[in-house]
C-alpha cells in the first residue's frame, strides 16, 4: 500500500488548513502595487463625470447633417459652456471637453467636407451620438469598481486616482521565515570545501517570493541537531509562515518533523506521492503555517510552485489562488514513470512545450531550473507524453486565478 498522500489530496488539504490574514493597514496607492485589497472599492464619481468629446472636431445636432454650420464658440477641455446654439450653428470642440447640452453628436475634424471662414460643412451620413462619451457610461456612481481580495495593479491605480482615492486598506504582508538545515551547508560568503555545499535554497526561495509580491526573512541555518532544531524553531513562532528546506526525509540526521512536533506542530501531511518532492511536510503550529520542503534545490523550488504559492496567495487574502494553466503542444515525446505523479520541467514558447533534457535530470540538479520556465504534471497512470500531444503547463511566471483547473496531463 502506498503510504504517501495522493497529490490532489495534499494540495486540497494544504489550502484547507490555510487561513487568510485579518490584519490590515492603510497604504498610499503609490506603494500599493502587488498588494491585496482588504476592502471593496465603490465608484464615487461617474466615469466619465460629464458628457465629453472623444475627438477634436465639431459638436452638432445630428438633425443638421448635410448643412453648412456657423461655428459660434470653441469649447476647450476644462470649460463649462452653456448651450447657445441657434439655427444652423455648431461648436468647435477639443478632445475631453464637456459637450454643451444642446449638442448630441461629434464630427471629427478630418470627417467634415470643408472648414473655412468660421463655418463648416457637415456630410450627409451622420450617426447620432458618434464620438460622444456619455456621463457614467464606463462606471456609474455606486457601481462596484474592485473586490476585496484583488491584487492592486497599475491599471487599478489609474482608476483609483480618477476617483480621488489615494489611500487603500490592504492586507498586511505576511511575515515569512525561511530556514535551511544541514551540517554540510555553508553560506555563499563563506569558504566551502569540496565536500561542503553552498546554501542556495534560501536565496532562491526568497527571490521567488519577491517575484510574486511576497517578502521573507532569512533566519539562518539549523545544524543537524534535534536539540538545536527544537530551540531554533521555538524562536520563530511569531512568524505567519515558516518555510524550511532539508532535514525532512527519513535519514538519521533528519530532525525537522520531530523538532516541529516538539514545538506543537499539527502535521497535515508528511509525504506526497510525487516525484520530485515526495518528502514535503505541511501543518500548523498554533497560528504559524509550516512548510517543510526537501533539501534538493530543484525539488524545493518545484514544491514552492505547486504547493507553497497557492497557500501563500490564500493566506495573503488574494482571490486568485490557483495556477492559471496554459495549453501547449508537446514538440518532443518523452517517458514518465507510472505509479506516481511526475513533475516535468520544460520550456514554453509560442504555444509549444519542450521537455528539459528529455526528462533525464536529477532532483539534485540546479542549472535545469534556469534552463526551464514551466512544469507539467502527469497523473499516476501516465507513462508517455507523445509528440504533438496537447499538454497543460504551469509557467513559472504564471498569473493566478479564482477558478480551480485540473493541472493533470
Amino acid at each position: 500500500m502506498n503510504k504517501y498522500l495522493d497529490f490532489k489530496d495534499a494540495v486540497a488539504l494544504s489550502l484547507d488548513i490555510a487561513t487568510t490574514t485579518d490584519l490590515q493597514e492603510i497604504v498610499h496607492i503609490e506603494n500599493a502595487i502587488g498588494r491585496v485589497l482588504a476592502e471593496e472599492i465603490i465608484c464615487i464619481k461617474d466615469l466619465p463625470s460629464f458628457n465629453n468629446s472623444a475627438m477634436d472636431g465639431f459638436a452638432i445636432k445630428a438633425t443638421d447633417a448635410g448643412k453648412r454650420l456657423k461655428i459660434v464658440k470653441t469649447v476647450l477641455a476644462g470649460e463649462n459652456v452653456d448651450g447657445c446654439l441657434g439655427a444652423d450653428e455648431c461648436y468647435k470642440i477639443m478632445t475631453g471637453a464637456k459637450v454643451p447640452d444642446d449638442a448630441d453628436t461629434i464630427i471629427p475634424i478630418e470627417d467634415v467636407l470643408d472648414h473655412k471662414d468660421g463655418a463648416v460643412t457637415i456630410k450627409d451620413d451622420v450617426v447620432k451620438n458618434a464620438c460622444l462619451r456619455f456621463k457614467g457610461e464606463e462606471k456609474a456612481s455606486k457601481d462596484q469598481l474592485f473586490h476585496k481580495g484583488e491584487i492592486v495593479t497599475s491599471g487599478m491605480v489609474a482608476v483609483l486616482a480618477s476617483q480621488g482615492i489615494t489611500m487603500l486598506s490592504l492586507y498586511k504582508k505576511l511575515t515569512i521565515a525561511v530556514v535551511s538545515t544541514g551540517n554540510e551547508l555553508k553560506e555563499p560568503w563563506e569558504s566551502a570545501d569540496a565536500d561542503e555545499i553552498y546554501n542556495c535554497n534560501s536565496y532562491a526561495i526568497i527571490s521567488l517570493l519577491r517575484e510574486k509580491g511576497l517578502e521573507a526573512t532569512y533566519t539562518g541555518l539549523i545544524p543537524d541537531s534535534l536539540e538545536q532544531s527544537i530551540s531554533f524553531i521555538a524562536g520563530l513562532k511569531s512568524y505567519d509562515v515558516i518555510i524550511t528546506t532539508g532535514g525532512i526525509s527519513m535519514g538519521d540526521a533528519d530532525f525537522m518533523a520531530e523538532a516541529f512536533q516538539s514545538n506543537g506542530l499539527d502535521i497535515a501531511f508528511h509525504g506526497v506521492n510525487i516525484k520530485p518532492g515526495r518528502p514535503i511536510m505541511m501543518g500548523k503550529m498554533e497560528k504559524t503555517f509550516v512548510m517543510s520542503l526537501p533539501g534538493n534545490p530543484l525539488t524545493a523550488m518545484v514544491n514552492m510552485h505547486l504547493f507553497a504559492l497557492p497557500v501563500l496567495n490564500k493566506m495573503q487574502g488574494s482571490l486568485s489562488i490557483y495556477h492559471d494553466i496554459d495549453i501547449a503542444k508537446n514538440v518532443k515525446g518523452f517517458k514518465t514513470k507510472p505509479g506516481r505523479v511526475n513533475v516535468v520541467l520544460g520550456t514554453y514558447r509560442h504555444g509549444e512545450y519542450e521537455v528539459t533534457q528529455n526528462n533525464r535530470y536529477g532532483s539534485g540538479m540546479i542549472t535545469v531550473l534556469h534552463d526551464s520556465d514551466c512544469i507539467l504534471v502527469t497523473d499516476e497512470k501516465k507513462s508517455l507524453i507523445s509528440e504533438h500531444e496537447s499538454v497543460k503547463v504551469i509557467r513559472f511566471n504564471c498569473s493566478y486565478t479564482k477558478d480551480h483547473v485540473d493541472i493533470f496531463n
